[in-house]
């Protein structure tokens, strides 16, 4: 007898996990790029970076099931893929180190930019909804889908 074929269930998103990890990133990135803290943008990178790869392991994700209830945030879960997000994450993550390892080696004009680079894309995520990132994403797969069509 043939097993029958496991139902696959739709990906889920957590709008209001992202809207938490978008303000958290702002405002620990700005206080980091104010005060010249690059320990700050490199645990918040290496945070999100962790989510991008294992987002079962994100301390992001573990903030917000801390945080959220606290902060009278709830769910809003969407049948919505999240890989582009946590491409987005990763992106972001890695801007943020690179923000650190330039501040710690002596260029902090070139780690405040990076630092403000992330928190401009973060703050039009959160009031255009608009995922720089994400789109980033999106023309990588197109891009490679037309390579191996090839």
């Amino acid at each position: 007898m043939i097993a029958p074929a496991p139902t696959r269930q739709p990906a889920r998103t957590d709008l209001s996990a992202l809207k938490f990890n978008q303000v958290t990133v702002v405002f620990v990135t700005l206080l980091a790029v104010i005060l010249t803290v690059p320990a700050l943008t490199f645990v918040l990178g290496a945070a999100m970076l962790v989510g991008a790869v294992i987002p079962d392991l994100s301390p992001m994700r573990a903030a917000y099931r801390l945080l959220g209830p606290a902060l009278g945030l709830k769910p809003e879960v969407v049948e919505e893929d999240p890989r582009a997000h946590h491409f987005a994450q990763g992106v972001g993550g890695s801007f943020l180190l690179a923000s650190a390892s330039f501040t710690l080696a002596g260029l902090p004009l070139v780690g405040a930019v990076l630092g403000v680079t992330v928190i401009a894309l973060a703050a039009l995520n959160l009031s255009r909804k608009i995922c720089v990132g994400c789109v980033m994403y999106f023309q990588y797969r197109r891009l490679r889908y037309q390579l191996l069509k090839r």
